[in-house]
């Protein structure tokens, strides 16, 4: 019988190491700086203490990754806002939720 585990996670792909500062630096850059630097700020203490905490960087990955996701959609989603269609009743967010609408 082997010591290994049956089974194994999935590691994820770690950023280089300077990928944070790069990061913060590109979101102090943007034009939604004011929102998303405190956020992601908030973000990456967060994860910083569940690495403290279980000892894993999984948490700081997945930040940095979801942040480096947001920068590069950011100009799509920016230009669908600006051209000016309506989608508010494409998805009925109450629906969803398995709530009725009054």
């Amino acid at each position: 019988m082997s010591a290994q585990p049956d089974h194994t996670h999935a590691t994820p792909y770690a950023p280089p190491p300077g990928a944070p500062a790069e990061l913060l630096a590109q979101l102090r850059a943007d034009r939604h700086a004011e929102r998303w630097v405190p956020a992601f700020e908030r973000e990456w203490a967060a994860a910083l203490e569940e690495s403290r905490r279980t000892f894993s960087l999984t948490t700081l990955y997945e930040v940095v990754h979801v942040w480096q996701a947001r920068l590069v959609s950011a100009p799509a989603v920016d230009a669908f806002t600006a051209s000016g269609r309506d989608e508010t009743g494409f998805v009925d967010m109450a629906e969803l939720r398995g709530r009725r609408r009054p």
